[in-house]
């Protein structure tokens, strides 16, 4: 038997990053401050889901060793129930959408540390959108 526990991401500003999280519904569900280690870990995980957490691993003396470009690390998914309005949402809180729902079924937005993070509409793809089905793709995603 195997459980999933959590996926880690290291990042370099701790309030940014929560920030980012909070604006795609996560919420803090656990926080660790270690003196000894000097770091600090924050869990966030959606409501309906606090067993699914991601943890935020922050070094309180920076972290040299955190890639540029963190798109080694594939991607966090989540299954949203209107990606039309979430992306609608991130957009207006300042979040580049990298790749638009134009299919009504996925997109791809990047947390401040440069992950990568996949949305997919919950069950079959929404209609087509005139606003999405015409924005192209920015950067990676």
């Amino acid at each position: 038997m195997i459980t999933y526990l959590h996926t880690m991401v290291r990042v370099l500003d701790l309030d940014l990053s929560i920030a980012f999280y909070e604006k795609l519904g996560l919420e803090v569900t656990r926080r660790v401050d270690n003196k000894a280690g000097r770091y600090t870990l924050v869990f966030m995980a959606p409501s309906q889901q606090p067993e699914c957490p991601i943890e935020l691993t922050f070094n309180w003396d920076g972290d040299e060793g955190l890639p540029s470009d963190s798109r080694h690390f594939g991607h966090i998914a989540f299954e949203v129930d209107n990606i039309y309005e979430l992306c609608a949402r991130l957009e207006k809180d300042g979040v580049t959408i990298n790749r638009p729902p134009r299919d009504g079924h996925m997109a791809f937005v990047r947390s401040p540390d440069n992950i990568s993070i996949e949305l997919l509409q919950r069950g079959p793809a929404l209609p087509t959108d005139s606003y999405w089905s015409t924005k192209g793709i920015v950067g990676h995603w």
